[in-house]
């Protein structure tokens, strides 16, 4: 992959020209050699990453800084900051939100053990010496800081567990596997379908995955390559049409966004090399495509590379992702469909239930309404069917019944009302049935059982500009809301276009009751509108030239 090493080489040397500038050079400072984020905070982790890319580029015969003194010179003050501000336990702070922390400890240790055996391995010169006793050294205390653990999501267990595999490794201290294979006794938190337990498309699967190989390779198990490629597998499905991954359904900071799947590269590569897998490769291929397009830095793995070297000059003719699927991910409660230039995603378990995306237009789909606590449809079902698909809930009424006897105080807040008695009903079903059609698909939607209840079909289109109909025009939409009452509504960006309807409109509640979900303000959100009982169709249509 010899273009994508080269620009992997030049990116990386923007990183290290961008770090130099930054980096805090004054003795007097307590933060000299350190290198600040971009919102000015001093941070140990970021500047271990920043010696990362800059070991790669002093060590790489491709790179401008290749053996210059003074980058060495500013590596070394880099990690002398760093040691100043490792505890004497062992561990880092990530200083906006944890302290003493072992997931922050252990992503530093994740970038400075590739630098250690590439320097390991390598005719080292006085610098690189230097170098590799000090960043030695900080791993081998923080690896030591680890054993005493602590985390707060699930994706930690794994980096820490990967760090202390590959450092009992290094290190040759086999006390650090030992406190592995604790956190592996939970067992792996990565279904059947592929899916992780924070449904992080965006960057913790990718974490996750890099953990799995990294234990993998270090305890020779192959379950744990099987964890990753399953995942990978599944990824492929999570591709939309402009080359972003599907992340709404994420439980992560990543829900929602629009990220691109560059930090993938590395896996799909190596994993399509070394478990023979030709559509990983295909992929790594179209992810730096898609690079290229969009003009995105390459990922910074420049000392992977590096210590791959014969993965430099291998080529791979390949090019592609998927383009026709569809995939029922029952236990995940997801389906992923792609036709060509459409994704559709529907999801059990989540208020938008329903998302339809174009290569720079994407719909997400919700019902709004108020029965009792329900502030919308939320599908507790999903199954497959002959045309399509069908998601249902069942919003239950209730209401509390008095206590038959004093409950030993008159305090409503010191009562037990768990224990109170309860009239149910009435009930209101909700069933959504997806069909497809031509560029689009057909969606039903059937309320039942209360009368008069005002709903909303809520339809938020991200990456608009413009809202035309029969008898309206809008420009600048986004961030806009709109009842509409009939008819279709195309809306258009100047590169794709998307017709909804036909519309309905009976009434104008469609700000809901406390509690109920605002709308996106990046979108321009319609609105459809009836009281129930209802069944109304309409659908959604790519209909670009």
């Amino acid at each position: 992959m010899r273009k994508h090493y080269e620009k992997i080489i030049r990116d990386n040397d923007q990183r290290v020209k961008k770090a130099l500038r930054i980096q805090v050079i004054n003795e007097n400072s307590p933060y000299h050699g350190g290198c600040p984020e971009e919102n000015d905070l001093m941070d140990a982790k970021y500047t271990i990453y920043r010696v990362y890319d800059m070991v790669g580029a002093y060590s790489n015969s491709g790179s401008v800084y290749y053996k210059d003194a003074k980058l060495a010179e500013r590596i070394v003050l880099a990690l002398d900051y760093v040691a100043r501000y490792q505890h004497e336990d062992g561990l880092f702070d990530l200083i906006r939100c944890n302290f003493h922390s072992a997931p922050d400890t252990a992503f530093i240790v994740k970038r400075m053990l590739p630098v250690l055996h590439y320097l390991k391995s390598a005719q080292r010169d006085e610098w690189q010496e230097t170098i590799y006793q000090k960043m030695s050294a900080i791993a081998k205390k923080s690896a030591y800081g680890l054993l005493a653990g602590g985390f707060h999501t699930p994706n930690h267990r794994w980096a820490i567990a990967s760090n202390l595999m590959e450092c009992a490794e290094f290190f040759e201290e086999p006390k650090f596997a030992e406190t592995a294979k604790i956190y592996l006794a939970e067992g792996i938190d990565c279904n059947e379908d592929g899916e992780f337990a924070e449904k992080s498309a965006g960057n913790y699967n990718r974490i996750n995955n890099d953990a799995m190989i990294t234990m993998g390779r270090c305890t020779g198990d192959d379950t744990f390559f099987e964890y990753a490629v399953r995942n990978l597998r599944m990824m492929l499905t999570y591709i939309e049409p402009d080359g972003t991954i599907f992340t709404a359904n994420s439980t992560r900071q990543d829900n929602g966004k629009r990220v691109f799947p560059k930090y993938y590269y590395w896996e799909y590569l190596t994993m399509g090399v070394e478990r023979d897998i030709p559509e990983f490769l295909d992929f790594a291929n179209y992810i730096f495509e898609v690079i290229e397009e969009n003009h995105l830095t390459a990922p910074d793995i420049l000392i992977h590379y590096m210590n791959r070297p014969e993965l430099i000059d291998f080529e791979w003719e390949g090019c592609g992702q998927l383009t026709e699927f569809e995939r029922i991910y029952s236990e995940s409660g997801i389906a992923r469909v792609r036709k060509g230039d459409i994704t559709y995603t529907l999801m059990k378990g989540k208020s938008g239930f329903l998302y339809f995306s174009t290569a720079s237009l994407d719909v997400a789909v919700k019902i709004g309404g108020c029965i009792c606590e329900h502030r919308a449809f939320i599908p507790e079902t999903f199954e497959k069917t002959e045309d399509g698909f069908l998601l249902t809930q069942v919003m239950k009424g209730w209401y509390y019944l008095p206590f038959k006897e004093y409950q030993g105080t008159s305090d409503w807040w010191k009562m037990d009302n768990s224990k109170r008695e309860k009239k149910m009903g009435p009930d209101l079903t909700i069933e959504v049935r997806v069909k497809e059609v031509e560029k689009g698909i057909e969606v039903n939607v059937k309320l039942h059982g209360i009368e008069r209840a005002p709903f909303r079909i809520e339809l938020a289109v991200l990456g608009a500009y413009k809202a035309d109909s029969d008898s309206f025009s809008m420009f600048g939409v986004a961030g806009k809301q709109l009842l509409v009452k009939q008819g279709d509504v195309r809306v258009s960006n100047g590169r794709d276009a998307i017709d909804i309807g036909p519309a309905f409109g009976a009434h104008g509640f469609i700000e809901g009751i406390f509690g109920s979900e605002e709308s996106d303000h990046k979108s321009f959100t319609m609105y459809f509108t009836d009281y129930t009982e209802f069944d109304h169709t309409f659908t959604i249509r790519n209909v670009t030239n």
